[in-house]
């Protein structure tokens, strides 16, 4: 699939990747079976935002489409099946490289630090590994297997490595291998193995978690070279991501809380596991099931229509669903930035038609729309002075409805705005601008994902 935008590309994907700095961080203590990972901004060279507070709105309105887009083009090659594939306290800070997170934490019995991105759509969690036969440069040392006591190959007779729905493929009998293919052409291959990764329980003391890793011995077209990060860490409902191995732990559970993007730069946020995930007041709650994919393990739901001001569109039922090859659907993902709509679901170009009823009632305003729009954005207006009528928009599900604020609907800028929607290609995304101010949290345990409305700057701490 040709994409000018590669999956791992530090300066176009907006994943939401965490960078945990665990060896010098302030900790909070969690609830039983729960932690949680704070994030802070990291003004990095390498982020894709660093410096944007130079570049015109319109300028840094591009650059995030481009993220959003490069996101989905990757998370089609996963779902269409073309990319293959203890203590009761644990509070690990995140720091946040803009568009990514990235957990950082240290492996192996020599205490060997790592930092991996985050990627909520994938399950391999991998790193570097010497002795290299194709590696690209980073800025932390390469971590070398034999020169840790606790680590190990995983065996052949590994579930992950043997039946039917083994992810690996055992070599000469003796190797559990993995080949991972990327979006534009990126590749990872190694050894899975395992490894004592430790985290921190209190402010002063971590311990070893046994995880499930893959040592990659040739990498090749991965962009973020030369950068602290080394691989990738997996958090999808696959059973080779962190969210499986701790699944006891954690209770398949995970939540955050987007707080506003003001000035298109994303703010500190908090990823809580297990117990550590609030308690919400039952009334303020949404809910929907999460539906299961044959391709793919992410986290699709059973969108049934959607409604613009006050205005229910009326979509038939199928134009939503799973399409037999993997493609179509409607998936929640933090990773995209913005939503995307299918201009080829089933039964209809969906995009269009949700772009039209916005139209329409900007039209009822008198609003003029403007003569250039960010590359990407198809309905932009004028912003009169003081204006603020802006649409909200509804997804209605089987059980309960989300919506989305005007506000967070809409790329806001002085003089202008734009409808804050993509055109998906065969996928419907709902990213993470429509998820500011929003609780969410994803049960894989029970199926569910639940949602509320919640001031999530004070969530930040």
């Amino acid at each position: 699939m040709p994409s000018p935008f590669g999956f791992i590309n530090a300066k176009l994907l907006f994943c939401l990747l965490v960078i945990s700095i665990l060896y010098h961080s302030a900790f909070v203590t969690s609830k039983p079976t729960g932690f949680s990972l704070r994030a802070v901004i990291d003004d990095s060279p390498e982020s894709p935002l660093y410096l944007i507070e130079n570049l015109t709105i319109a300028e840094r309105l591009e650059r995030l489409i481009k993220i959003s887009y490069a996101r989905v083009n990757y998370l089609n090659l996963v779902s269409s099946g073309d990319a293959k594939l203890v203590p009761d306290n644990i509070r690990i800070p995140i720091l946040r490289d803009a568009l990514y997170y990235a957990v950082a934490f240290t492996i192996g019995s020599q205490g060997h630090p790592v930092k991996l991105l985050m990627d909520t759509g994938g399950g391999l969690i991998w790193t570097q590994c010497l002795p290299c036969t194709n590696c690209f440069p980073q800025k932390l040392p390469i971590y070398n297997p034999t020169a840790s006591t606790s680590y190990a190959t995983l065996p052949c007779s590994h579930p992950l490595c043997n039946g039917d729905r083994r992810l690996y493929n055992c070599e000469h009998g003796r190797y559990c291998v993995y080949n991972a293919q990327y979006g534009g052409g990126a590749s990872t291959s190694g050894i899975a193995s395992t490894e004592a990764f430790h985290f921190f329980v209190d402010q002063h003391s971590t311990h070893p978690f046994n995880v499930i890793f893959g040592c990659s011995y040739d990498s090749r077209d991965i962009t973020f070279m030369n950068t602290d990060i080394s691989g990738i860490f997996g958090l999808s409902f696959s059973p080779d991501s962190m969210a499986s191995q701790f699944s006891a732990l954690i209770q398949h559970r995970f939540s955050y809380c987007l707080a506003p993007f003001d000035d298109a730069t994303p703010r500190p946020l908090v990823l809580r596991f297990g117990e550590d995930i609030p308690q919400l007041p039952p009334q303020s709650v949404g809910s929907t099931q999460l539906i299961a994919s044959p391709t793919s393990y992410f986290f699709y739901l059973g969108l049934k229509d959607i409604s613009v001001a006050g205005h229910r569109i009326g979509f038939p039922p199928s134009i939503f669903q799973i399409k037999p090859n993997g493609l179509g659907g409607f998936f929640i993902d933090s990773g995209a930035l913005f939503t995307h709509i299918d201009a080829d679901a089933l039964g209809g170009n969906a995009y269009a038609e949700v772009l039209k009823v916005f139209a329409a009632y900007y039209g009822s305003k008198s609003l003029k729309q403007t003569g250039a729009s960010p590359e990407g954005f198809e309905l932009c207006y004028e912003r009169p002075p003081n204006f603020d009528e802006f649409a909200a928009l509804t997804f209605h599900f089987d059980e309960s409805v989300y919506t989305v604020n005007g506000q967070y609907m809409h790329v806001i800028a002085p003089n202008f705005f734009c409808v804050g929607i993509l055109k998906g290609s065969s996928v419907s995304v709902l990213g993470a601008w429509q998820q500011q101010n929003k609780r969410i949290i994803y049960d894989g345990g029970r199926g569910v994902l639940e949602f509320a409305d919640e001031n999530c700057m004070n969530d930040i701490a």
